[in-house]
């Protein structure tokens, strides 16, 4: 699966709701925002405690957070939690992770952005990366240009002020052949983390900038989660996220829209098949997986097509929303990249489909980040939990939310 970067955004008042949630959440959901945008990056400057070289730096609590979630009172209906997540999360010269923090500002989201730590390594320092099975160096997705490092970092640091978070999607995404992904052992994996943590903790070291501030927040509290190149590879990786006590893994493919359960004691959210308008099967809930079922893996299709399978991308991500929405109320996980394949338009079929789920008369829609969801689901009832689970896909509760979770 190309790779070509990843996003980042902010919000206005609250943060992981949509634009019409903008009031206290109560026993539902996150509660109020803690903080504000200005306020949080003033509050950094004051109390950055600069970490090993000074390429990230302990700020002390993130920014624009809800407030602790909290239980599902008997009988309450579940908020539906929508994330929008983007693997490789880099500034590639596009302009696209700087719009979609604008979105998300404007639509109160809070998003998940997987930096491939290797965008934050110069080309000139190739050989300080040793790929699992892979010579030192390879890559199968690009090194970034200097100028394209020095704005994935300023673009991450506005990212996580703003509130969102920042995952992992590992290195040099390999996907196939002796040196895939799929192949690694979990020792393997412990080494692609490390060299992911090292390229993001020494940036200032391997890039030489002396005049760009650090990353607000220790990373290796911060990371608790990522996406594998391609969606391969969960079951080594696990044992060694569980040694790294992560909370979650985005990796699983051709999920179902319903309730998520753990892996090894680690939240499982899969990718999920969502309707696939004028077809009759599903799709997968990923730019990249739409594309490859409309021109076939061209990222270059003729351009009189581009109408109509920007609508049906959009639709497809509205369809897969309004099925949980009106029914089990299962989470909705979204994958992207920054890219501009088939002449935008999925990067525009993602900013419909936010503009649609955060509409203001929804007000018990949560666009969330995939830490935020995980807070939330790590308080709820284990019963309650269970009840959820039981629903299928489309499955509405039996008598209604107020006698299914009594």
């Amino acid at each position: 699966m190309p790779d070509e970067g990843g996003i980042g955004i902010s919000r206005r008042g609250l943060l992981g709701m949509g634009a019409g949630a903008l009031v206290a959440m109560g026993a539902a959901g996150c509660g109020a925002a803690s903080g504000s945008g200005k306020g949080g990056a003033g509050e950094e400057k004051q109390q950055a405690k600069a970490i090993g070289d000074g390429s990230t730096a302990d700020t002390g609590p993130q920014p624009n957070q809800p407030s602790q979630p909290e239980k599902l009172e008997p009988g309450q209906t579940p908020p539906q939690f929508v994330i929008f997540s983007w693997d490789g999360a880099g500034e590639v010269g596009n302009g696209l992770f700087p719009r979609f923090r604008k979105v998300a500002e404007d639509h109160g989201a809070a998003m998940t952005f997987f930096l491939s730590g290797l965008y934050l390594l110069p080309e000139s320092k190739q050989n300080l990366y040793g790929p699992p099975n892979n010579p030192v160096g390879a890559s199968d997705i690009g090194y970034l240009k200097d100028s394209n490092i020095r704005e994935t970092l300023k673009n991450l640091r506005a990212a996580w002020l703003e509130g969102h978070e920042v995952g992992t999607h590992f290195n040099g995404h390999f996907c196939g052949g002796s040196g895939s992904v799929e192949k690694w052992t979990p020792q393997q994996w412990r080494s692609e983390i490390d060299q992911a943590m090292s390229f993001v903790t020494k940036w200032r070291t391997n890039t030489g900038f002396s005049d760009l501030e650090p990353l607000p927040f220790d990373y290796r509290k911060e990371l608790i989660g990522g996406r594998t190149p391609c969606l391969l590879g969960q079951d080594n990786l696990l044992p060694t996220a569980a040694e790294l006590n992560w909370r979650y893994d985005a990796s699983s493919a051709g999920g179902l829209q319903i309730w998520p359960a753990k892996k090894q004691g680690i939240w499982d959210l899969p990718l999920q098949s969502i309707p696939f308008p004028g077809h009759s099967f599903e799709v997968l809930s990923m730019d990249y997986n739409i594309l490859a079922n409309q021109s076939q893996n061209s990222t270059n299709a003729p351009p009189a097509n581009y109408p109509g399978w920007r609508k049906q991308a959009t639709d497809a991500y509205i369809a897969g929303f309004q099925r949980a929405y009106e029914t089990n109320r299962a989470p909705l996980f979204i994958g992207n990249h920054f890219e501009r394949w088939n002449g935008g338009i999925y990067m525009d079929a993602v900013e419909e489909a936010i503009k649609h789920i955060a509409d203001e008369k929804r007000k018990d829609v949560r666009l969330v980040s995939f830490r935020q969801f995980v807070d939330w689901l790590d308080v709820q009832h284990a019963g309650v939990l269970r009840k959820l689970r039981g629903l299928g896909v489309g499955q509405e509760p039996t008598g209604g939310w107020k006698t299914y979770l009594t």
